[in-house]
């Protein structure tokens, strides 16, 4: 019964973090149908979903894993954004943070990848790989536009495609999660 307590809470843990990569996504694209604040809520929703979502994961492997290492630290890269977003920072502080934050998830997500490619050997494998590596390359789009925004120049179009990528990626992580749910389940 502990067993299928944690795939449940693994399945769970990936559905909250696709939702919270998507709503950050929303809030990182410029619609003008939202003001600044109602953005800037999208984003911080998102990523206390996120944190949520890749705390789960991680809660739901019994032993100590690159899985469970790296979802921690994906969860440590989305509070270290969140943290940007509240605290009472400078602009530059702020980005600095969530340069970090993303590297730090960047970094989560590789080392979730050590495990998938050991382990997985089968077509849903597939969801699993692409998810992470569409994650790790939106982070990793996010922290570098983040960079050239600290350098002057007008990096909102890469940050908004990275979260769109890293939505992207949660989604197809998600997909795989349950197709490996419904296999093991009948």
């Amino acid at each position: 019964m502990i067993i299928m307590e944690n795939e449940h809470k693994e399945l769970f843990g990936t559905w909250v973090q696709a939702t919270g990569t998507t709503l950050a996504a929303i809030g990182s694209t410029p619609l003008k149908i939202f003001t600044e604040d109602e953005l800037t809520s999208f984003n911080l929703w998102g990523n206390e979903l996120q944190t949520l979502g890749n705390a789960l994961i991680a809660d739901s492997e019994h032993y100590f894993t690159m899985e469970k290492i790296g979802n921690m630290i994906q969860s440590t890269g989305n509070i270290t954004v969140i943290a940007g977003i509240l605290l009472p920072v400078e602009n530059e502080t702020e980005q600095e943070l969530d340069i970090k934050g993303n590297l730090m998830q960047a970094l989560g997500g590789s080392a979730v990848l050590k495990d998938i490619l050991a382990d997985r050997h089968s077509v849903e494998s597939l969801y699993h790989l692409y998810g992470s590596l569409l994650q790790i390359i939106g982070n990793s789009m996010q922290a570098i536009s983040g960079i050239i925004e600290l350098q002057g120049r007008e990096g909102k179009n890469i940050n908004t495609a990275g979260s769109w990528i890293q939505a992207t990626g949660s989604i197809i992580e998600a997909v795989g999660s349950t197709i490996d749910y419904l296999d093991e389940t009948g």
